[in-house]
């Protein structure tokens, strides 16, 4: 397949090849009737799949295998909806963020099952046969369109753009279904790469998951012990074997964003996926934190667990947690999911000192026993690291690959 270079004209949205065409949305795709059920409503064994929103939005690529599973389904006789068919594309019609405004994904691998689309989504599909398979999701999601779907974006903490605006947007259109494919395919070979990664990084999670619950379950209730170890474990209070400090806010007025002060982290946003959100510094210093202090969020969700990679001040809604080696930081983690049951009041689920220091922790008796249960974790910790690295990198990759073939830049005929 040759590269090649072309020329250009000026559009409404901006220069696309001369031989390209610029289509409305609305004249390409129609738009079918979608469910409205919660999740509440819906359950994991019914017979009629229903895609939610927030399965298109966990989605990495612009195509989804339907053969790979959803999580919702229901009832026949509540699926009184029209029914996607391999080729349609599905889109969110609300998003937190302005990153996955409308995003769309393109669905097959339906065979002899059925499906519909259900909350907070829009069903598209290509009236004509105008585009490709697996072009259509890559197209929608393209620079040019996206920027446009932003232009037209209302709300203040939920964004989207309305089937009365979507249906104005221009798609910028290559001339023939054989480039279409080719860009597809090319696109697709990153994204198959993306997915194989990300299965694989689930797939080390889950081991990761088990070796938890073997080694860190004390060898009397039933958990593994690594070979060279005896002894009895003791079951601890947290408070008894490591230092705990709550957050406690500074003035509003002390924040800043100019670096002046320590970072301040505060509330469970800046605990999500181990990594701390630098949101401000501040100038009157509360309470600190530590380099390589455990950092746990004590209102809702509670219990998420991250590490200080800096010295910080910590304010409302986290604590601080010393302990001397990484044992501790790896049980937490594990601890995550069973926090709830320590959560009180009606605003915020929360936890008080007291609280946290009643906790009780499973301790091998020695450091070193500790220590290589911890290092097994770390291990693992570094290589899921490494694995979403390189799936970060491809995903960068396949950016760059779409501005250039979504724009033209690049032809591959």
């Amino acid at each position: 397949m040759e590269l090649t270079k072309t020329k250009y004209k000026q559009t409404e949205i901006g220069l696309i090849p001369e031989d390209w065409t610029l289509i409305g949305l609305g004249d390409i795709f129609s738009f079918y009737s979608t469910a409205n059920y919660s999740k509440a409503q819906m359950s994991e064994d019914d017979e009629v799949g229903c895609i939610h929103y927030g399965l298109i939005h966990a989605i990495s690529n612009s195509h989804f295998n339907l053969k790979d599973g959803i999580k919702y389904y229901v009832k026949p006789e509540m699926a009184k909806y029209e029914y996607v068919l391999d080729g349609d594309v599905i889109m969110v019609d609300a998003s937190e963020d302005l990153e996955g405004i409308n995003k769309s994904v393109e669905v097959f691998g339906i065979g002899n099952k059925k499906f519909i689309s259900g909350l907070h989504t829009y069903l598209l599909r290509d009236k004509e046969s105008i585009l490709a398979e697996r072009f259509k999701g890559i197209l929608l999601n393209s620079k040019l369109v996206k920027d446009q779907m932003l232009s037209l974006a209302v709300g203040m903490k939920v964004f989207g753009v309305s089937k009365t605006q979507l249906i104005k947007i221009k798609l910028p259109i290559p001339p023939t279904l054989t480039e279409q494919k080719a860009i597809a395919t090319a696109l697709s070979d990153v994204d198959s790469l993306i997915s194989s990664l990300d299965k694989l990084i689930t797939k080390k999670k889950a081991i990761k998951q088990g070796a938890m619950q073997e080694l860190l379950t004390p060898p009397h209730k039933g958990g593994r012990r690594l070979p060279g170890f005896s002894g009895e474990w003791e079951i601890r209070r947290l408070g008894e074997v490591a230092k705990i400090n709550m957050g406690q806010s500074p003035l509003s007025s002390n924040y800043n964003n100019q670096g002046i002060g320590l970072p301040l982290i505060q509330g469970n946003a800046d605990v999500k996926k181990r990594k701390t959100i630098i949101r401000n510094f501040t100038s009157q210093i509360t309470k600190i934190a530590y380099a390589n202090d455990i950092i746990m969020s004590v209102r809702a969700p509670v219990g998420e667990i991250s590490r200080a990679g800096f010295d910080c001040c910590i304010g409302r809604g986290v604590c601080s947690i010393q302990y001397g080696n990484e044992y501790l930081y790896h049980y937490l983690v594990f601890l995550e999911n069973s926090w709830s049951q320590f959560s009180t009041g009606s605003t915020f689920d929360s936890v008080n000192s007291n609280q946290v220091k009643l906790i009780s922790i499973p301790l091998p008796p020695t450091l070193s026993e500790q220590k290589s249960i911890a290092q097994i974790f770390t291990d693992m910790d570094l290589e899921i690291e490494s694995l979403e690295n390189k799936k970060a990198k491809y995903q960068e990759i396949k950016q760059g690959m779409m501005q250039e073939l979504l724009t033209g830049k690049t032809r591959l005929i």
